[in-house]
């Protein structure tokens, strides 16, 4: 199996998993929180159907990447995947990020430029800055945020049983949207992963990106459900299109956070469209 390594841990390497399909030109598809490169299975079907080559990685502590007790921070997530992209040697090369995924887009664009890069896609992305303050009060408070790392002290594997719930919103999209088989499957990777990088990653949902929108100078997709219950779109997607210059900000209605599979085509269709 393919992995790049870009770190160490005591005596033993610190491996990034991923995934490389198809032929043209190169995407690459980050993943949101607690998941892994799986969770674009639609979209991935989708770019190559359309021609496009499609890598996919599992961010540090997820999937079948290594899961250090170190690195769960967005100077390293994006230092992560700027290693991945020279490793593949990779220009014009267009990226689509989902939630924390998002992060990455906005850490790696804002530090290391758009010289490999063509252009991006923010879905229901955590930036620009998600903590409620006088400066933005349509964020989340700080309290939330210190359940959910309380909540995945005590029992992950019940809390992640909550999180999917308001994820897909499942009681609006189950058996309509989404299979029980498919939220089971959610849950197992959420599971599998690191039990310190998962908690250590609810920290970095508080990252302020506001300083990294600004310095991007490519074409940018923000995509968001309108019904999203874990990034407020208000808080997310509509401050982030108003920071990223000319970016397109697109909107889908009645959307939950889970949206690339619930909502895979009208997503695909976006995808395709803004991508070329």
């Amino acid at each position: 199996m393919p992995y790049v390594t870009v770190g160490e841990e005591n005596s033993a390497p610190i491996e990034i998993f991923y995934e490389d399909h198809g032929q043209g030109r190169p995407v690459v598809l980050i993943h949101g929180f607690p998941l892994s490169g799986r969770a674009w299975e639609r979209q991935e079907r989708a770019l190559l159907a359309a021609g496009r080559r499609v890598i996919t990685y599992d961010r540090r502590g997820f999937g079948r990447s290594s899961q250090p007790t170190t690195g769960y921070d967005y100077d390293t997530f994006a230092a992560d995947l700027d290693k991945l992209l020279a490793a593949l040697d990779l220009t014009d090369v267009d990226l689509a990020g989902h939630s924390m995924g998002g992060g990455e887009i906005a850490r790696y664009l804002g530090t290391y430029g758009s010289a490999r890069i063509g252009k991006a896609v923010i879905v229901s992305g955590v930036p620009p800055y998600l903590l409620k303050t006088a400066e933005t009060p349509q964020g989340v408070p700080q309290e939330v945020f210190d359940e959910i790392a309380g909540a995945l002290v005590a029992d992950r594997f019940g809390y992640f049983t909550e999180w999917n719930k308001s994820f897909f919103n499942l009681d609006e999209t189950l058996g309509k949207r989404i299979s029980p088989e498919a939220v089971q499957d959610a849950w197992n990777t959420a599971v599998s992963a690191s039990p310190t990088g998962t908690i250590a990653c609810v920290a970095t949902w508080i990252t302020d990106f506001r300083a990294d929108l600004p310095k991007i100078d490519i074409p940018v997709l923000v995509l968001h459900g309108t019904a999203d219950r874990i990034l407020p779109i208000d808080a997310t997607g509509a401050r982030t299109h108003e920071l990223i210059k000319d970016s397109e900000y697109v909107a889908i209605e009645g959307a939950d956070h889970g949206l690339c599979w619930t909502y895979a085509e009208e997503v695909n269709a976006e995808l395709l469209r803004f991508l070329g």
